[in-house]
C-alpha cells in the first residue's frame, strides 16, 4: 500500500516514485506485474491523476517500468531496477563521503559508523520481512 505523506516536502509523484521502486526493489512488485491504472491509483490515492501520470513517466525514464500502448504500465526486469537503485545509492554514498571529509571525519569513525548502521539496517529488514506498511504483506493491493 502506498501512503502519501502530505506534510513531506517533496512533490507527491516523487513520493509515488520512491514508493513504488522501493516495493519494486524489495520483491513485492515482481517482473512483469502490472500496475494499476493512472486514473485508478489517482482514485484510490485521492489525487491528480496527472500527478500519478507524472510518476509513471519518471518511473518509465528511471527503468523501473515500461508501458505498452492499450495494455499498461508493467514492472521491468528486476536486474534492471536493482542495479538502477544500487548507482542511485552509491551516488548518493559518494556525495556524504565527501561532505563527511570535508568536515574532518576520519576515515576510521566513518567506516564504524557505516558499519553499525549497514547492522542495524539488515536487522530491521529481517523483522519486517514480508512486509511493506501498516503489517500489509507481499500480497496486499499497490494503492
Amino acid at each position: 500500500m502506498i501512503l502519501l505523506d502530505y506534510k513531506d516536502r517533496r512533490p507527491i509523484y516523487e513520493q509515488i516514485v520512491e514508493k513504488l521502486s522501493d516495493l519494486m526493489v524489495r520483491g513485492v512488485l515482481s517482473e512483469n506485474t502490472p500496475l494499476p491504472s493512472v486514473r485508478s491509483m489517482a482514485a484510490d490515492l485521492s489525487i491528480n491523476p496527472n500527478t500519478v501520470q507524472r510518476a509513471y513517466i519518471e518511473l518509465e525514464r528511471q527503468g523501473y517500468i515500461y508501458s505498452l500502448k492499450g495494455k499498461g504500465s508493467f514492472v521491468a526486469g528486476m536486474d534492471q531496477i536493482t542495479r538502477q537503485k544500487q548507482a542511485d545509492l552509491l551516488a548518493a554514498f559518494d556525495a556524504v563521503v565527501e561532505k563527511a571529509s570535508a568536515a574532518g571525519i576520519a576515515e576510521d569513525a566513518l567506516l564504524n559508523e557505516v558499519r553499525k548502521l549497514y547492522s542495524a539496517g539488515s536487522q530491521q529488514a529481517a523483522a519486517r520481512t514480508g512486509s511493506y506498511s501498516n503489517g500489509g504483506n507481499a500480497d496486499d493491493r499497490i494503492c
